[in-house]
């Protein structure tokens, strides 16, 4: 009775006969039971295979609430994906994945609406901000203003150095600026005092070019070019009257000076018989003495030159010994111990600063270092020539 049917797989072993609701329905032997997994569903009938004439196995219709059983062929293509074939997953162990066909209508998948069912998606999660990059670029831009503030103070405390140092610059140079003053002080009050310094050498070079002999007819004496040029471009001379006194009582009023080999002709312009002095003119051009502007004093150093004997460019050295005021008619007189001798008279007395202080006149007889001039202001008083 069960030798036409399968063995207990619930189809006959041949094909299917075409009537399903004929005689086949009587068959004897029970026939394997029909479960259908969506009760609420009507059953469908499959495409007949190829070739096929019996009758065809009912396939349950889909439901967006049921998953459709995996290789059934009834919608669309599976999605890619490893459990797109409706093949377990490789591990051992692990039940097979639900399918994830999206059912008819555009409803969602089995899987997706059932987070039980194996093989589902996890829940969506969503994904956390990353904030790192925001932190980092605070971060950077935090260290970057500390970097720059700190560079900011860094240059102010430079600059208040820097001031500091162009304010001690500054007073280091006035304090230089004032020792250099004062070191130019002292050296322009040493240069006076060297200048003051008496060198009868430096006095005689400046001061022998305007002196020279005169020769007024048997008598010689000495003369010397003094003040400015004369009126007419000529030279003022200034001598002792006792010089050309023969020459000016016998009504004679020229003189001759004489320097080395050179002969120059001089006029006898006016006398002072009561102090002893003559003024002289000559055409030759010649520099003149300066006179000092004080009087002598005592212990001053004085040269006398001259040409004592008719000796010229003669030059001695001394003292002012004191100063003699006026007696018996007779002006006031400088005192000096500087050799003098006959031929000496109407020669300059000058100091260290090479100024003409007095007009050498006479010496006393019997005696030695005690010579006498007439003050060079009592000269120039009386001639207007100085």
């Amino acid at each position: 009775m069960t030798a036409g049917f399968g063995s207990g797989d619930g189809r006959p072993a041949g094909p299917e006969p075409d009537d399903v609701g004929g005689s086949m329905a009587n068959r004897p032997g029970p026939l394997p039971p029909h479960i259908d997994p969506y009760p609420s569903a009507q059953p469908t009938w499959s495409t007949p295979p190829s070739g096929g004439t019996g009758p065809y196995r009912p396939v349950p219709a889909p439901r967006a609430d049921r998953p459709v059983l995996p290789n059934t062929g009834q919608w669309g293509t599976p999605p890619a994906g490893p459990y797109a074939t409706g093949a377990p997953p490789a591990a051992a162990g692990y039940p097979p994945a639900a399918p994830s066909f999206p059912p008819p209508g555009g409803a969602a998948p089995l899987a997706a609406t059932h987070p039980g069912w194996p093989g589902a998606a996890p829940p969506a999660v969503r994904p956390t901000r990353r904030r790192w990059p925001a932190v980092l670029a605070t971060l950077a831009i935090v260290a970057l203003a500390a970097v720059a503030g700190l560079q900011a103070y860094q240059l102010d405390r430079l600059g208040d150095r820097l001031a500091d140092t162009d304010r001690r610059l500054a007073q280091a140079q006035d304090g230089d600026g004032a020792r250099l003053d004062g070191l130019d002080a002292r050296a322009e009050a040493l240069e006076k005092q060297a200048g003051a310094a008496f060198n009868p050498e430096a006095v005689a070079s400046a001061v022998l070019p305007s002196v020279f002999r005169v020769r007024a007819g048997q008598f010689t004496g000495t003369a010397f070019a003094v003040g400015k040029p004369a009126a007419g471009g000529g030279t003022n001379l200034f001598t002792n009257f006792h010089v050309v006194e023969a020459v000016w009582d016998g009504g004679g009023r020229e003189v001759f000076l004489e320097r080395t080999s050179q002969r120059f002709p001089a006029t006898i312009v006016k006398v002072d018989k009561t102090n002893d002095v003559a003024h002289l003119r000559t055409s030759g051009k010649f520099t003149g003495l300066v006179t000092a502007p004080a009087a002598a004093k005592s212990g001053q150093q004085i040269v006398v030159v001259g040409a004592p004997l008719g000796l010229e460019d003669s030059v001695t050295t001394g003292v002012v010994s004191a100063l003699r005021p006026a007696k018996g008619g007779s002006g006031p007189a400088i005192q000096f111990d500087a050799p003098i001798n006959p031929g000496n008279s109407g020669g300059p007395v000058i100091n260290g600063s090479k100024q003409v202080v007095g007009i050498a006149t006479a010496k006393a007889r019997n005696a030695e270092g005690i010579g006498l001039a007439v003050p060079i202001k009592v000269a120039c008083d009386v001639f207007k020539i100085c």
